[in-house]
């Protein structure tokens, strides 16, 4: 028995067949089995320019999805048990479409609504496959996918109407009206703006981990504070450990700012010890304080493209590795961020500064591109804050000389996207450098102020 996510008060219970797709083979019951899904980031982008031109987001389910794969193998199953034939108790059932279970059946349910959309006027984005748009006289029609859930915006209700009524006509359709849960994410619509939060899932893991009465901190990770993989303590339970930091990965949808705390407990996965459980559950205790606070998108008529790259230099301790922030803006909140250890050792604060830009110019490049899909063209390059002026100078004018000939070359792809003015590197100061949260841990002041500038918060919609 499974439960439908829509409605977390009201659940939907329901069964299904479902075939032994375990068994399967690769190359005799199954070929491709890969289907896109809509990225989490994509997601905020499409209810982030809707905020932006106070759109209203529409959500439909297509039940049974997958039934209505076709396949491309021959397939066989056994009778199910109730349902066998009579005096046929030794013959299979050959699949006519796909069914659940079977490994192809989501790429053949992603083939079969990516033919339908194709064949009814709208456009599959080069860069994110599980979008689609369709734009008709000056109206324009923005349909984003995750398996058989459906979100879709624009500024024309007639091309709401026919999209949901064609969709009905084709398929065995739920709509769900206004989006107000999506992927365990909360929406709350209002002319002013969209806010989206997890306020109910932060509840649930803190349940979970015997953490609903604990006391809230100010600070994800302590300010200053350092991890190592040979911490003093004896080992935890690495299971446990591994479930609660997969937990809070999934809270950083909507919430930025515990996105260093959650990156930098999820390096001691292998063998956490009593101290990385303890820097795990003091996030706990900050979510514990901040149950209700989400990201608040407004309604705007500023649609450039903007982004903040920083770096700590050899943060972590054990391997000396350094921290990559990134964030970007489309108005006042940001909608896409990341927070990751460097694949390389850099030798100094410049070097580590040139690998993080080049990680956030790349990721510029698709979402200018991605923009355009969008019909929101960027005008002129996308201006980029760095706080550091020597990585600025290296990516307007890359010397080899003795501290940057050793770089490899495809970290120098920022020097190309300069030249070609697709982006704008600016100087900015440490204190106003908003990715500087996604790199190290803060005192509460520089905190508070940072997370702020993330645009989260309470509700204020």
């Amino acid at each position: 028995m499974t439960s439908s996510m829509h409605n977390k008060t009201n659940p939907l219970y329901k069964a299904r067949l479902v075939a032994k797709g375990y068994k399967q083979q690769h190359g005799i019951d199954y070929e491709e089995v890969f289907a896109p899904v809509a990225r989490l980031e994509m997601i905020r982008l499409i209810i982030s320019l809707a905020a932006q031109n106070q759109w209203k987001i529409f959500q439909m389910d297509v039940k049974s999805a997958f039934l209505n794969g076709s396949l491309e193998e021959e397939v066989y199953v056994q009778q199910p048990l109730g349902y066998v034939v009579k005096g046929e108790e030794n013959k299979v059932l050959k699949l006519k479409k796909a069914l659940y279970g079977l490994k192809q059946a989501p790429r053949a349910w992603n083939c079969r609504i990516d033919r339908y959309f194709q064949e009814n006027g709208f456009v599959k984005c080069p860069y994110e496959y599980a979008l689609y748009v369709k734009v008709s006289n000056g109206g324009i029609l923005i349909v984003c996918l995750y398996v058989d859930d459906l979100i879709f915006t624009g500024n024309n209700p007639r091309m709401f109407e026919e999209f949901k009524r064609a969709m009905s006509n084709e398929f065995e359709m739920t709509d769900i009206g206004l989006m107000s849960y999506y992927l365990g994410i909360e929406v709350k619509q209002m002319e002013e703006g969209i806010f989206i939060s997890q306020e109910n899932y932060a509840r649930e893991v803190l349940k979970r981990f015997n953490m609903s009465n604990c006391k809230p901190v100010n600070t994800p990770v302590a300010g200053g504070m350092k991890l190592s993989k040979f911490e003093e303590g004896g080992s935890v339970d690495a299971t446990l450990f591994r479930t609660l930091v997969g937990s809070l990965r999934y809270l950083t949808c909507t919430r930025p700012d515990i996105l260093f705390g959650v990156g930098l407990v999820s390096r001691y996965l292998e063998a956490p010890t009593t101290v990385h459980l303890k820097a795990a559950k003091r996030i706990l205790c900050y979510v514990k304080g901040t149950t209700d606070f989400g990201l608040n998108y407004f309604a705007s008529n500023d649609f450039t493209l903007r982004g903040f790259s920083d770096s700590d230099w050899a943060g972590d301790i054990d391997d000396r590795k350094s921290t990559i922030g990134c964030v970007f803006y489309m108005g006042d909140t940001a909608f896409t961020w990341s927070s990751k250890k460097q694949p390389i050792v850099t030798l100094s604060t410049c070097e580590a500064e040139y690998v993080a830009l080049n990680s956030c110019v790349t990721h510029a490049v698709w979402l200018r591109n991605l923009l355009k899909e969008l019909h929101v063209t960027q005008e002129g390059p996308t201006e980029i804050y760095v706080d550091n002026k020597s990585s600025i100078a290296l990516a307007k004018n890359p010397q080899f000389h003795e501290r940057s000939k050793h770089i490899d070359t495809r970290y120098h792809y920022v020097c190309q996207c300069v030249e070609d003015k697709v982006v704008q590197l600016i100087f900015v100061k440490s204190h106003d450098q908003m990715a500087d949260i996604l790199t190290k841990a803060l005192k509460f002041d520089d905190f508070k102020k940072l997370r702020s500038c993330l645009g989260v918060g309470k509700s204020h919609v």
